[in-house]
């Protein structure tokens, strides 16, 4: 895996983890539904502002449609709704754990459905990220266990269709340029959330008029943690993997305490330097592709 990835990888869980802010500000005005429509126009106005800019096109001939849907919806508009509807239900800590199932879903669904193979690395280093997000957040398995039933199983299917999303992007979308993937994720995202909002919840503009906050919390999430996000994440699918660019999720809760301690001046333990320390080495573990190095300097040696 190069360095860089890695490097795309943080900065990712940190537009990321940020997010969560964001949700819990629009939470006050907006349903799930609402929120993902929102999250998705802005992050659509975003995407194209930067099109214009560059007078880059979009090749709607060459995109394949029905796996570019099905991405969209599973990427985008499904998965937000149901941690929108989670939240109102889960702790934090709580949903960040169930987020960050996200990765063994990915593995999961890759070997059983798209002939990914796995090596001895990725699953360490799963069960090393899962462990230091225990340590990190503080939790302990019964605590888990004991939460809402009905939130828990909506945080659970929203990591199940970023896991399915993740495996199909990387084998049916890596033709497909960065710009032309998130800008038509976004816009399948936007009229599929956009069907749940009017449809099913009550919306209105006045809290984009009346309320600053509301209108910086859609800029961060649907201008960062939507159009930058996905630019990264897809970047890592394609020229990473599905599970290393999902390993954001183990990342995220960390990154997400960082901003409170800065922002918020919240207090730092040291099982946030403890977990921080199990997760990356867990993120670097999966990326590991074992023994490449050392049967190409075996085999260099054979032909010396």
């Amino acid at each position: 895996m190069k360095r860089s990835l890695y490097g795309y990888l943080i900065l990712l869980s940190l537009i990321w983890g940020g997010s969560f802010f964001f949700i819990k500000i629009l939470l006050q005005y907006y349903g799930p539904g609402s929120i993902a429509f929102l999250r998705s126009a802005f992050g659509i106005v975003a995407v194209l502002a930067y099109m214009l800019i560059r007078r880059q096109p979009i090749r709607f001939r060459h995109i394949p449609w029905i796996p570019m849907i099905a991405v969209g919806l599973m990427q985008t508009a499904v998965p937000w709704s149901l941690i929108g509807f989670s939240e109102t239900r889960l702790s934090s800590s709580t949903a960040s754990v169930l987020n960050a199932t996200t990765p063994l879903w990915t593995l999961m669904l890759g070997l059983a459905f798209f002939g990914r193979k796995s090596n001895r690395f990725q699953w360490i280093g799963l069960g090393l990220g899962f462990v230091g997000l225990l340590v990190l957040l503080d939790i302990r398995p019964s605590k888990i266990l004991d939460s809402d039933l009905t939130g828990f199983g909506a945080m659970l299917l929203a990591t199940f269709f970023y896991g399915v999303s993740s495996q199909l992007s990387k084998k049916y979308l890596h033709q497909v340029t960065l710009v032309e993937t998130v800008l038509c994720t976004l816009a399948v995202g936007c009229i599929g959330s956009g069907i749940l909002a009017f449809g099913f919840e009550p919306f209105s503009l006045a809290p984009l008029l009346q309320d600053r906050s509301v209108i910086f919390a859609l800029i961060g999430l649907g201008c960062m943690g939507s159009a930058v996000a996905y630019f990264l994440f897809y970047h890592l699918v394609q020229k990473g993997s599905a599970e290393f660019s999902t390993m954001s999720t183990y990342l995220i809760p960390a990154t997400a305490i960082v901003w409170g301690a800065l922002l918020l001046d919240e207090p730092v333990h040291a099982s946030l330097l403890t977990g921080m320390a199990l997760i990356l080495c867990g993120v670097f573990l999966t990326g590991r592709t074992p023994g490449k190095s050392r049967r190409v300097k075996a085999g260099s040696e054979l032909q010396g």
